[in-house]
């Protein structure tokens, strides 16, 4: 499975190509898979494929043992590099599978300021993935820590082994042929978002418990979903697994109130029972049950913080959502309900955006910020319409699934 998860993330993820190198961060103990993907990447014909490892425990000792004035610090270097490399043409992969509350005791203003520093040196590298400049794409790899706030009932063995079993089947290759199932997943995610590109809405309602909200489009707004092109020409799926169509909101156009469906775990830290209010685009009143002092230096971070960057609908339905596996992890969580994104919005879900500035992609709504992060807003009690521009209201989603055919 893990040979399987390897050659989808290559074939299906990445689409890499002969002669293009390969750049993958991720956790130590992913390294058997890994080695899965540098395999099917040279067997694609990769040029080079670099890794570079994290380690939960060598993060943890920083927040407990550095000094406090070092906070402010960020690999530079590091960053550089790595947009370098994507300047150059280098396809990038990252597997998540770090401990989702791994900071979940740490000072919150280090963790801020840490998180702030990172964030600004690689604000250059991130700019080419939101603009979708190259092939990228993310898979996750079973970890002792992360299976354990998983499956906290079961021994370390037998949950590692439950989460990777919810991996493969929620990243789709426990068919018998999981490249052709990708295509037939992907040609469903195109159809939908073909549907809402012709519609043209001028903003999504959203209605359930606790929640009033209108999202206004950014104009000349593009819906993505599945495989799409990059700016270098190759298609690939920037996330597997992946359930969504997605657009860029207005920064100015978000009204009303909003409450989150499903915990937010963020650079090792729990924020539960999300509640904002939105006004002129911009939350103007927030709460949170749990980690409300971390939600809040998120919002501080910038301007653009307060505002949103993605809209996705995903219906009820997903295999992620049916599961009923609570993943603690974005990339599954995301892909289980529909969401809103605080922060950068992504270029490629405009159209006509090619050689656009920032101001010029603020002048049509897109937002701007260091930073990017989904939370989840939609469950199976939650409906959804379009707004049309002669004030039509358009039936999408009720109690959390697609309407339209």
């Amino acid at each position: 499975m893990l040979d399987r998860l390897g050659e989808v993330a290559v074939r299906t993820g990445l689409n890499i190509k002969p002669g293009q190198q390969l750049i993958i961060t991720a956790p130590l103990e992913s390294a058997p898979l890994v080695r899965r993907i540098t395999e099917h990447a040279y067997k694609a014909g990769s040029s080079l494929v670099t890794t570079f490892y994290s380690d939960d425990e060598a993060t943890l000792a920083r927040y407990r043992y550095g000094h406090d004035e070092t906070f402010d610090t960020a690999a530079g270097w590091l960053a550089h590099g790595m947009t370098e490399g994507f300047r150059e043409g280098a396809a990038r992969l990252a597997i998540t599978g770090s401990d989702p509350v791994l900071l979940a005791d740490q000072d919150p203003s280090r963790i801020s300021r840490a998180a702030r520093a990172a964030s600004v040196v690689n604000r250059p590298a991130m700019k080419i993935i939101t603009s979708f400049d190259v092939n990228w794409t993310i898979v996750a790899a079973s970890t002792v820590a992360w299976a354990r706030q998983v499956f906290p009932f079961l021994q370390d063995d037998e949950a590692v082994s439950e989460l990777w079993q919810a991996i493969f089947k929620a990243s789709r290759i426990t068919g018998e042929d999981p490249v052709a199932e990708w295509a037939a997943h992907n040609t469903q995610l195109h159809k939908r978002a073909a549907f809402l590109n012709d519609a043209r809405y001028e903003a999504l309602h959203f209605t359930g418990p606790g929640t009033d909200l209108t999202v206004g489009l950014a104009d000349g707004h593009h819906w993505a979903g599945g495989a799409e092109k990059a700016g270098n020409g190759v298609i690939c799926n920037p996330n597997l697994p992946t359930e969504e169509v997605f657009t860029t909101p207005h920064r100015l156009k978000v009204e009303g109130h909003v409450v989150s469906s499903k915990p937010l775990f963020h650079q090792g830290s729990l924020i539960d029972g999300i509640s904002v209010r939105f006004e002129g685009g911009k939350i103007t009143e927030m709460h949170a049950v749990k980690g409300q002092d971390v939600l809040a230096r998120i919002l501080d971070t910038d301007e653009g913080a307060r505002r949103l960057g993605e809209v996705a609908l995903v219906p009820h339905s997903s295999p992620i959502s049916q599961s009923g596996v609570l993943f603690k992890n974005t990339l599954f969580d995301e892909n289980a309900a529909s969401h809103i994104a605080l922060g950068q919005a992504y270029s490629k879900c405009m159209r006509d955006a090619e050689g656009l500035d920032d101001t010029a992609l603020a002048a049509r709504g897109a937002n701007n910020s260091i930073l990017h992060i989904d939370w989840m807003i939609g469950s199976g009690e939650t409906d959804v319409d379009g707004l049309t521009s002669d004030g039509q209201r358009v039936k999408l989603m009720r109690k959390g699934e697609w309407v339209i055919s």
